[in-house]
């Protein structure tokens, strides 16, 4: 059986002019075998070995195998920024030779060359083609019951709203971070740490991209510690630090940072050093 979309572990069946032919078994049915071209072969590779590629159909529409890595798999949501726009629909660029197509009815709004899109890939059953929609909501799943409360997830923002961001949980679900929650930028497109607050009756969830128990931290050292987890541990920041820098870095005056910095390093989050403050 072939995985269109997938990431494969396949094994190298025989050599031609043209390339390697691979099949998942090394008896299984030669319908299913694929052309791995020659730009993409190992110069290593031989008869019997095994291989990871990824299958999907060449502009002739023919599944072919690439060792190339896709920026998103089928069943996935990603980020992805549309290269062209054509009379049949938008195409995306997701790092291979051939962009990935999205109909017209897989658009929320028209989408233009240049700009980025979340979208949800997936396999049409009437073209067996893979393409990709920005109808994000259609492709989230309902139950949510496998998650658990305090969990650290993974988040992928794809839509402000009045109450906040929506984003998608594992890759599979609909969650929301509130506007009052959020201490730093967050844009569509965005990946982020998250963790889970509560599964609601309609199996949303609410996410908090603060750690549990943080909630009880004053707001503008939330936003400190966000900030760090952000700039990977570390601030340039101390409190001899410039007030325009400070307001530049994190939008609050010094008087507010000393504040909140010392409220931090009370409660043992952070280290002040002579150059900035890091996470502990």
């Amino acid at each position: 059986m072939i995985h269109l979309g997938r990431t494969t572990t396949m094994t190298a069946l025989r050599e031609t002019s043209v390339g390697f032919f691979l099949n998942e078994s090394p008896h299984g049915d030669p319908a299913d075998d694929i052309l791995l071209p020659n730009k993409y072969v190992p110069r290593d590779l031989t008869v019997g070995d095994e291989i990871d590629v990824f299958v999907y159909n060449d502009s002739h529409e023919r599944p072919v195998a690439t060792t190339l890595r896709p920026a998103v798999q089928r069943d996935e949501f990603a980020l992805l920024q549309a290269v062209a726009v054509s009379d049949a629909g938008a195409f995306l660029d997701w790092g291979l030779e051939k962009d990935l197509f999205v109909p017209f009815r897989e658009q929320v709004r028209p989408m233009q060359e240049g700009r980025w899109y979340v979208v949800f890939v997936y396999l049409d059953d009437e073209t067996n083609r893979l393409v990709a929609s920005s109808r994000v909501n259609r492709y989230l799943q309902n139950n949510a019951s496998d998650l658990v409360v305090g969990e650290e997830v993974q988040l992928l923002a794809y839509e402000s709203t009045d109450l906040g961001m929506n984003v998608v949980v594992n890759n599979r679900y609909k969650g929301l971070v509130y506007h009052n929650e959020i201490f730093r930028t967050v844009r569509p497109g965005d990946s982020l740490i998250g963790y889970v607050k509560q599964i609601r009756d309609d199996n949303r969830v609410d996410v908090s991209l603060q750690r549990p128990g943080f909630e009880n931290i004053e707001p503008n050292a939330r936003r400190i510690l966000a900030e760090l987890r952000a700039e990977g541990g570390f601030l340039s920041l101390t409190d001899s630090s410039p007030p325009e820098e400070i307001y530049k870095s994190l939008e609050m005056s010094k008087k507010t940072f000393k504040k909140a910095i010392g409220t931090l390093y009370k409660d043992r989050k952070i280290v002040i050093e002579d150059s900035g403050i890091r996470l502990v």
